[in-house]
């Protein structure tokens, strides 16, 4: 039973479900046993939620039995344990906030519980979503379940992972720099960051707050589409959230690829990329050219500059917005020692090293003497990217490219250098930059280990990106592959 339902999909769960060929309690049930028999060697989640997942079943049962379900309904999902949730342990995977309970929920999880999904538990993260390789977390590693000794990517690595082990059919994650491609690159699923504003931050714990948005991780573009056509939409909490009607974001996915304009910005397939991942990546954007596409070359030249940029302006957020772990309104609480105040034996014992890097090198830019030279010249590069993606769009429907530059990299092999590790983020964070969308797409192997194409867009062309990842999709079988548990 275990194997039967492991790795479903979510259109697959509703034909299940609806066919009453299987319960929401039955998949559920499924789908725990199937973390008990992986989660041991994967390590996706920090904290599981058994009880409320199989009272949530039941309510979808009921749902399904009364006809008043919705695409989500009975669908065992996973959250990154960075979005708020009621009466269930937020720690951000931070010693920081171990054990915090939220009072509230995300609006994300207020939607999807809206439609009766079934939360299976929250997934392991980079201390506040701070880090590309999930090897932050303050609790534990998660590993990559195509390469245990690999990791899953970051920050999201939790949700990446257990999509692919199919420890869950769907999970969220966040994306500031590209912590839901990246990681979804690395473990061989989907990941779509949407434009910024188009979907609810409120509470979503805040990194840097003029980059963070939620996005879904999914096995295949279809699914994407669903969570997306759930949690996209105007919220008059979040005052960044763009007003508007909501979307279908199947519409038109069925559209092929036939005249669809498509750019290679040579930027992001010059030095740094791995040849292999060049190869791969190249070679997929040639089956959309068979498929019907018109492919050309770019040219974003500021490019060179958005790692250096995204480096100052989301730690300069960060600085800010993780001022309020002082120690007095929620989390821990260290007393004072014979050399340090309160807050700051707080402050030492609850962030991890980098964690406190990015609040130093934050505080460091927006100091003075320093604000112009660094804060304010990253913001003027960011105005240049989105020129450029601008004019580009001019052209093109979408931009192709390698998601991330290496296949998954060993776990330990970055850790002891950051700006390595940075070097991770450099095909990502020039769309959390500009504020557009970008989806990833598994698109072939290298070195064993998935590799995954990136499409951006214009802001608010998510219908167009999840037509051109679809139809890419369904010529080719690189979304059935699965880790050899």
């Amino acid at each position: 039973m275990v194997e039967a339902f492991q790795h479903l999909t979510i259109s697959e769960c509703q034909r299940l479900l609806e066919g009453h060929e299987a319960s929401s309690v039955e998949i559920t049930r499924a789908y725990l046993a199937a973390i008990e028999r992986v989660e041991s060697r994967i390590r996706a989640f920090i904290g599981l939620t058994p009880e409320l997942a199989m009272e949530q079943a039941r309510n979808a049962d009921a749902k399904l039995a009364a006809g008043t379900q919705g695409a989500l309904t009975g669908v065992p999902m996973q959250l990154k344990d960075v979005l708020s949730t009621r009466g269930v342990p937020t720690t951000c995977g931070s010693r920081m906030l171990e054990g915090f309970l939220p009072p509230y929920n995300a609006a994300v999880v207020e939607r999807l519980y809206d439609q009766g999904a079934v939360l299976l538990g929250k997934g392991n993260m980079d201390e506040f979503a701070m880090g590309s390789s999930t090897e932050n977390s303050a609790f534990h590693t998660t590993h990559n379940p195509w390469n245990l000794d690999r990791v899953p990517g970051g920050s999201s690595g939790g949700g990446a992972a257990a999509v692919a082990a199919g420890e869950c059919v769907y999970a969220l994650g966040s994306d500031t720099g590209g912590s839901v491609r990246q990681p979804a690159a690395m473990c061989g699923v989907v990941g779509l960051k949407p434009t910024y504003g188009l979907v609810s931050r409120w509470g979503l714990v805040a990194y840097a707050s003029s980059l963070d948005q939620v996005g879904p991780i999914t096995k295949d573009v279809a699914d994407c589409a669903t969570v997306m056509n759930a949690i996209a939409g105007h919220d008059p909490r979040d005052s960044t959230s763009m007003p508007g009607e909501r979307a279908d974001y199947h519409h038109g996915a069925n559209d092929g690829l036939r005249g669809l304009r498509v750019g290679m910005p040579r930027e992001y397939f010059s030095e740094g990329v791995d040849p292999e991942v060049r190869s791969v990546v190249t070679e997929a954007v040639s089956v959309m050219e068979g498929l019907g596409a018109y492919v050309d070359e770019v040219s974003l030249p500021s490019t060179e500059y958005a790692l250096a940029a995204y480096y100052i302006i989301a730690p300069s957020e960060c600085s800010a917005n993780l001022a309020r772990y002082d120690g007095v309104k929620y989390g821990l609480s260290a007393p004072a020692s014979d050399d340090a105040s309160a807050m700051e034996v707080t402050r030492s014992l609850g962030f991890g090293a980098e964690v406190k890097r990015r609040i130093m090198l934050g505080t460091y830019a927006l100091s003075a003497g320093y604000y112009d030279a660094f804060y304010l010249k990253a913001l003027k590069v960011r105005t240049l990217l989105r020129r450029e993606f601008d004019d580009a769009f001019q052209r093109f429907d979408v931009l192709a490219s390698p998601t991330s530059p290496t296949v998954a990299f060993p776990l330990g092999e970055r850790t002891s250098d950051p700006v390595q590790m940075y070097q991770s983020d450099v095909c990502t964070v020039p769309a959390n930059i500009a504020g557009i969308p970008a989806i990833s797409v598994p698109c072939g192997f290298a070195d064993s280990l998935p590799v995954g194409m990136q499409l951006m867009g214009p802001a608010l062309s998510e219908a167009m990106l999840l037509r051109a990842a679809y139809g890419y999709e369904q010529a080719t079988e690189w979304h059935l592959a699965r880790p050899p548990l």
